[in-house]
Order: structure tokens, then C-alpha cells, then sequence
């Protein structure tokens, strides 16, 4: 397995060796120290650690919490602060930059490797969900060229779901319940979401609550309208009925 690759910040050349040192004893790769916010900045993007140790008092113009937010966005490497300074101020200026540890100096080797772990585990965590977010995205979104179907987590699953099944969505708080032919999947997202991933063409809002499917409305009765093989009227919303009725092949 091949060693963690770490970066050094700090402007006190003393304090950086007793680090190093420490590093090099717990078993990770010092790949280099940088003593200001502009140097770690480009060393990063050169060499793109697996992760760096940011003092955040630094001299020179950058601090070390500007340095870790340029850092984050265009690198996404996880930064821990080391700092001597536990006030609320600073730590409200540092939780902005979203880091992923804080150890207050002086601190002890075991510290420094659990947090380090701790920072190493959080971040591929991250990347891992990061993927599976933007591969359910694709597939919902029918980036595969299937714009007729969902696949829909499901108790860790993804089950593909036809649109054509879709009876009608539900919103209900934070989530909204996918109601098909064959069940229901509540799933966390929101009703304009679900409607612009939707086909336009097949789907109608009728209520700030509720989308339906066209071909599924078997009868309406205002201010309701009732779905195939469901009882339950769903409410027609009145800044939805205009939209509703032109959509209907009306004789």
C-alpha cells in the first residue's frame, strides 16, 4: 500500500521538522513544507497531496484559511488545521473553508494520526457519495439515451422504474413519494426536481402537492381529479387548472 502523501504549512521552520518528524514516524510522506498561503498553494497544484496540515496564522498576505479555500475549490484535497489559537473568532473564520480536522497546538502524535485517518476516511466518503450522485443523476436524467425510464434508489438498490408506470408524485415535506403500477418509493428530493426530470410531454402539475401522468386521469370533478386504479381524488390546484384543461384532448 503506498504511503499517504502529506503537505506541510507552516511558517515556524522548527515547529514544521517536529511535524515532519512526526509524520515520518507515524508512517506517512512528507512531500514537501511550504511556509506561506501562496507557496502551499502552488505546491498542491503541482503535486496534489492526499492531504495538508495548514497552519492558519501565517505571515505573508495569504492566511492559511484563504490558502485552504483556494486549495478545496480547485483541488478538492481535505485540509487540517493546526493552530495555537482555539478563540470563537478563528474558529468561525476556519469552519468556512470546511476543513477536515482542527488540532490545537501543542499536540500529541496520536492526535495528529487520528485525525489525519479520521480526515483520509471522511474525504474518500465524500468523493464515493459524489460519485453516486452524479451517476444516479445521469441515469434519471437519461443521459444513458433511456429518457422513458428512472432508476430509483431503493433500500440500497436501484430499481428501473418505465415512466410509463408512474401513476402520479406526491410531495410530502422534504421528500416525495413516486407512486408506480407495481408500488410506492419515497425518495429524498424535491416536486420541481422530479418534474424537470420527468418527460414535459406525458406529465402535468395540478397542485403545488402533486404531478400526474396524462394518460393515467381517468375522470375530473372539480376541484378534483381522479387517477387509474386509485381512489384517492387528487386536488387541482387553481393556478394549475389553466395548464391542466389546455393539456386534455377536450371535446
Amino acid at each position: 500500500m503506498s504511503k499517504t502523501n502529506i503537505l506541510i504549512v507552516e511558517d515556524e521552520s522548527i515547529v514544521a521538522k517536529d511535524i515532519a518528524q512526526s509524520l515520518k514516524k507515524l508512517g506517512y510522506n512528507v512531500i514537501e513544507t511550504a511556509s506561506s498561503g501562496e507557496a502551499a498553494v502552488i505546491i498542491a497544484e503541482e503535486k496534489k497531496p492526499d492531504l495538508v496540515l495548514m497552519d492558519i496564522m501565517l505571515k505573508g498576505e495569504m492566511s492559511g484559511i484563504d490558502a485552504a479555500n483556494i486549495i478545496h475549490e480547485k483541488n478538492n484535497i481535505p485540509v487540517i488545521f493546526l493552530t495555537a489559537y482555539a478563540d470563537e473568532s478563528t474558529l468561525s473564520k476556519a469552519k468556512i473553508s470546511e476543513p477536515y480536522g482542527y488540532i490545537i497546538k501543542p499536540f500529541k502524535e496520536i492526535d495528529l494520526h487520528s485525525n489525519i485517518e479520521m480526515a483520509l476516511y471522511k474525504h474518500q466518503k465524500a468523493i464515493e457519495l459524489k460519485k453516486e450522485r452524479d451517476f444516479l443523476y445521469s441515469l434519471v436524467e437519461g443521459q444513458d439515451n433511456t429518457p422513458n425510464m428512472l432508476f430509483i434508489k431503493s433500500n440500497s438498490k436501484l430499481l428501473k422504474v418505465q415512466t410509463k408506470d408512474v401513476y402520479y408524485v406526491e410531495a410530502l415535506k422534504d421528500y416525495v413519494i413516486v407512486n408506480t403500477l407495481n408500488g410506492r418509493f419515497t425518495i429524498h428530493s424535491t416536486m420541481k426536481d422530479i418534474e424537470a426530470k420527468l418527460p414535459a410531454k406525458e406529465f402535468v402539475r395540478v397542485h403545488r402537492s402533486f404531478i400526474v401522468r396524462i394518460d393515467k386521469i381517468i375522470s375530473i370533478e372539480q376541484p378534483y381529479l381522479i387517477i387509474e386504479q386509485e381512489k384517492k381524488p387528487i386536488p387541482i390546484g387553481g393556478s394549475h387548472k389553466e395548464e391542466l384543461m389546455s393539456r386534455l384532448n377536450l371535446l
